[in-house]
């Protein structure tokens, strides 16, 4: 995740859910970090697409899932953020 010197937010998660055949990637964007857009990818190559739109559905309907996703992105943002006031 990268914060934008316009005040943007952009970043990704990779992840393959339990029972899923393909890995896929999410890619978050916010322009003040409050409402979230996502894009979900298939990473690697195209796979089965009636698994895909379950996973969206599920992304769609469970907010504890997509804050997990969500939560995955910002740490990294974190981390970074920490890397560059220690140098």
């Amino acid at each position: 995740m990268k914060k934008e010197e316009d005040g943007t937010f952009l970043g990704k998660v990779v992840f393959q859910p339990e029972s899923y055949q393909s890995t896929y990637e999410i890619t978050f964007f916010s322009k003040r970090g409050r409402d979230w857009d996502y894009s979900l990818h298939f990473t690697e190559q195209s796979g089965n697409e009636e698994e895909m739109l379950a996973l969206d559905e599920r992304i769609e309907q469970d907010d504890e899932w997509f804050d997990t996703l969500l939560d995955a992105a910002l740490n990294e943002l974190e981390k970074n953020e920490a890397l560059e006031q220690s140098e």
